[in-house]
């Protein structure tokens, strides 16, 4: 008889975890590296953008939408992710006025904000994107003024515009989305 094949199904579990614990244990030195940001790329429109990887919350293929009469022509409407409710924001619609063309690229990026989440539409993702400090200190100011309340810098080669969700979601025109 084995060794866990006297155990319970609990124990079992248990012990896995333990072990899985004890070999992840050195895990986060790892990944904290002095001097990086880590991120996530992504497209929308022509611009190329990079947020934090800690406002991001998940990246999903856009599932079926429930339009919502009466907002503005950026909230593409309503969709169920996991049996919640989400908004959903063609970002290059509200940053550009220009319509996101859905393609097999086109992606959601959740983001939460105060009382839920919402999720933004964008031509595609890049996926983890890292910023030295090098990079920094060779940082640009963003010149576009429809992207300078939201882009402190722009970074890396190709340039990446270094977007804060946070920012976003606390825009007072982003959280007006009934129609005018």
């Amino acid at each position: 008889m084995t060794q866990t094949a006297a155990l319970s199904p609990f124990e079992i579990l248990a012990r896995y975890e333990r072990l899985s614990l004890a070999h992840a244990s050195d895990t986060p030195e790892k990944l904290e590296a002095p001097g990086l940001w880590r991120g996530i790329g992504f497209r929308a429109g022509s611009r190329l953008f990079v947020s934090g990887i800690d406002e991001i919350s998940e990246l999903l293929a856009v599932p079926s939408l429930t339009p919502v009469p009466g907002t503005q022509a950026w909230l593409m409407g309503v969709a169920n992710v996991r049996g919640n409710l989400v908004p959903v924001i063609d970002l290059s619609r509200f940053l550009f006025g220009e319509r996101t063309q859905h393609t097999e690229r086109t992606r959601l990026l959740i983001v939460r904000q105060g009382g839920g989440s919402v999720a933004l539409m964008v031509d595609e993702v890049f996926g983890q994107r890292t910023v030295d400090t090098e990079q920094r200190r060779n940082a640009q100011q963003e010149d576009d003024p429809r992207l300078s309340r939201f882009v402190d810098e722009r970074v890396g080669e190709p340039l990446l515009a270094v977007f804060s969700m946070g920012k976003l979601v606390r825009a007072p025109d982003f959280r007006q989305a009934a129609a005018a």
